[in-house]
């Protein structure tokens, strides 16, 4: 506990700076005065500030800087630029305290690997990473950074402790976010820290992979792995950003780049599990044109209904159709469906106008998405966990294909995979089957209806429901009313009519009746649509009043 109040005075000094700024955005003079205007330029320079400060706090608040720049619903587009830049490498620990920590989950070094490199090959803020031999192969060796445990743990209780304070400096919207982020970062670094999630998850994408000779997954060891050890083979090969090394080893980028796209395709919208940092360091290229993926530290799950509207949004955008985009990010919960949809539309237009440049059908999914992140963070949502780091996912993997190509065509290699797949039938056999289901609800309603109206009839008339209703002082809201409920007695007539003659009587006198129950419901319909003439209700029981009543 001390140690968490010593690591809350030096997070405090580190970002009281930036809250002052803050404080003074919303009031100029702290406690009075107008708020401030704050450009864009001003905006990113607080960004590199912050970012320094989470480098100099270290690996805990290096992975919440991490975590940040996948959440462009809490946070303006030019902290999410300077974020992205992150990474996840700081100098390894001296190797007798990570000694200590192999030795200690499996057992004397020199006993259980034939030789093993004690300097590490690369440092991150949570773990680093030796070279050892085994039975004469190469393996890798993942040891979790000595110590780490209690500067997460004193580091997650001043994340809490934070968060009253930072509630005042944001909107209500963005506290409910703050709130979330905090509960799936502390859920975040806690996965990442236990190595035996991380082997679960590489064996699991590994599988998904093995008949696939251009994508390869190293093989765990299991029993030389623990929750602080993993050991895994050693695959050696060239950084996917190396294009010089590429090009010398004659591997058509191109097609590297394909491979890549089509890989994370299938993690996402097939299997349902995926590699979640996809940045240059983690991908590297044997010389046959093999991709080798390697940390699973960061990985995450796309349930059923997620991949379905990530083929729906796909799909749209390469139509260009913006009512469609527009349907997808709204049923994924990326956009709250209270947004303004004329305003979001011409956004979208714009987007896929810019992307598009002067060839068509070459856009860029990337731009398509920094879009519609600075709209998020202008028309304030919660983001779900894995569907923002679906959205990090997206834009760094479509950095590194035009990093090997500067021409890729994201969208066409995304819809041709996913029409090889059958995916893009599949999706339109579902929407056709729930259209049908529709069709079938909407005919046993037609059945139901008139019963359950007799009776409410009934109920009515011998005065068993209350009714109260407030109107305008005007005779016309009379007059609206009356007319629907002649219509809707009308309709209802004439539905039982033709239920009725269809069954005892000619196909053609039925035909008749239901003309005109179509008729009588489209008078009934639009007297609906026309402007408001006076009639006027408001819900009583949304959730919101529930939960305001329940206070």
């Amino acid at each position: 506990m001390f140690r968490a109040y010593r690591r809350f005075v030096v997070v405090a000094y580190q970002f009281l700076p930036l809250l002052l700024a803050y404080a003074r955005d919303r009031k100029r003079f702290l406690f009075f005065g107008g708020r401030r205007q704050v450009s864009s330029e001003v905006r990113r320079a607080r960004a590199r500030s912050l970012l320094s400060s989470l480098l100099t706090l270290g690996p805990t608040f290096i992975k919440l800087g991490q975590l940040l720049s996948t959440r462009p619903d809490v946070l303006p587009s030019e902290y999410i630029d300077e974020f992205e830049r992150l990474q996840d490498d700081v100098p390894p620990a001296r190797w007798d305290a990570a000694k200590a920590v192999v030795e200690a989950d499996l057992g004397p070094v020199d006993e259980v690997f034939e030789t093993f490199d004690d300097e590490a090959i690369s440092g991150a803020s949570l773990g680093q990473v030796y070279v050892a031999s085994v039975d004469g192969e190469k393996v890798a060796v993942k040891v979790r950074r000595p110590g780490v445990e209690p500067l997460v743990e004193a580091d997650l209780r001043v994340v809490r402790w934070s968060l009253p304070i930072l509630m005042r400096f944001v909107g209500q919207a963005r506290s409910f976010s703050l709130e979330t982020i905090a509960d799936e970062f502390e859920r975040t670094i806690r996965e990442e820290m236990d190595y035996r999630r991380e082997r679960e998850m590489l064996v699991e994408i590994r599988e998904n992979f093995a008949d696939n000779e251009r994508i390869r997954v190293p093989a765990a060891i299991p029993e030389l792995s623990s929750q602080r050890v993993l050991t895994m083979e050693y695959v050696e090969g060239t950084k996917i950003s190396d294009v010089k090394d590429l090009d010398g080893l004659g591997i058509d980028r191109t097609e590297l780049a394909e491979t890549l796209q089509r890989s994370y395709l299938q993690m996402i919208v097939q299997d349902g599990v995926f590699h979640a940092d996809p940045h240059p360091g983690n991908l590297a290229v044997r010389d046959d044109g093999t991709i080798v993926f390697y940390d699973f530290g960061m990985s995450g799950r796309v349930d059923p209904f997620i991949q379905e509207k990530i083929i729906e949004f796909y799909m749209a955008i390469a139509a260009q159709d913006t009512d469609a985009i527009l349907d997808a990010l709204i049923e994924m919960g990326t956009l709250s469906p209270e947004a303004d949809r004329d305003v979001m539309a011409n956004i979208m237009e714009l987007a896929i106008a810019d992307a598009r440049g002067e060839d068509i059908e070459q856009y860029r999914v990337q731009q398509i998405i920094e879009q519609v992140e600075d709209t998020i963070y202008d028309f304030p949502l919660r983001l779900p966990p894995n569907l923002a780091l679906v959205l990090r996912v997206a834009t760094v993997v479509e950095g590194v294909c035009v990093t090997l190509d500067s021409n890729f065509d994201f969208i066409s290699v995304a819809t041709g995979y996913l029409r090889e797949e059958g995916l893009i039938e599949q999706s339109a056999r579902d929407f056709v089957a729930d259209r049908a289901d529709e069709v079938r609800q909407f005919g046993e309603s037609l059945v139901r209806v008139p019963p359950k109206l007799e009776s409410t009839l009934d109920d009515l008339d011998r005065g068993n429901v209350t009714l109260k209703v407030e109107f305008e002082p005007d005779e016309r809201t009379f007059d609206v009313l009356a007319k629907r409920l002649v219509l809707a007695a009308l309709l209802t007539a004439a539905l039982i009519s033709a239920s009725v003659l269809y069954a005892f009587a000619t196909t053609t006198t039925a035909a008749v009746a239901l003309a005109l129950a179509t008729l009588f419901g489209v008078s009934l319909w639009r007297s609906f649509r026309r402007r408001r003439q006076g009639i006027d209700a408001q819900p009583q029981f949304t959730r919101q009043r529930l939960r305001e009543r329940e206070k």
